[in-house]
């Protein structure tokens, strides 16, 4: 029974874990007024016939805090990029000078701040989801190992671990967004 609990505890670890990783990769797209390659992590680019990730096709640096270059790997597809990037809705316009691709990132405005921060907050709460969701497999498991001989300490000693670990997870989501938050909101 001890390798079925220790099985539990590390679905349960596993679980939220992806959901802390989750939620930094949605952080990194929201875009705090400094240029990210990662704001172009969910561009697509119609190259050689198909759908292919931007960063397949093209080089993206970042040569100042408030511009991104985009070097393709090959010039022809320079319009297709350019395309991929207007399409993707990241509000930004494209600059090409048949070489490059440049972005530049505007700063945000006061309004644009909180709406990135009311967008960072939900990204936060659908990991506390994700989270509340492993905590509740894990409790249902006890509960089912409790019925199949499980003691009663021991059943009240494994909540109160699954409760440590979700409050744990949880404060992690919680420092993670106020980094962001304070990040969004610095001028």
């Amino acid at each position: 029974m001890e390798d079925e609990i220790q099985m539990m505890v590390d679905e349960m670890n596993s679980a939220m874990d992806k959901a802390i990783e989750h939620l930094q990769k949605e952080l990194l797209k929201i875009r705090a007024g400094k240029a990210s390659p990662a704001m172009l992590s969910g561009v697509t680019v119609l190259a050689y016939g198909m759908n292919t990730p931007l960063n397949q096709v093209a080089n993206v640096t970042v040569p100042d805090a408030r511009t991104l270059a985009i070097q393709p790997f090959d010039k022809s597809i320079i319009q297709e990029i350019e395309k991929g990037i207007l399409q993707s809705n990241i509000g930004l316009t494209p600059q090409n000078d048949g070489e490059f691709i440049r972005l530049n990132i505007p700063p945000l405005t006061e309004e644009r701040r909180k709406n990135l921060v009311k967008q960072a907050n939900g990204e936060s709460e659908h990991a506390k989801i994700s989270l509340r969701a492993a905590r509740k497999d894990a409790m249902d498991y006890t509960k089912g190992l409790a019925k199949d001989g499980l003691s009663e300490d021991r059943e009240k000693d494994l909540e109160a671990l699954i409760q440590d670990t979700t409050n744990t997870y949880s404060k992690k989501v919680d420092d993670t967004l106020k980094a962001k938050e304070v990040e969004i909101m610095a001028i």
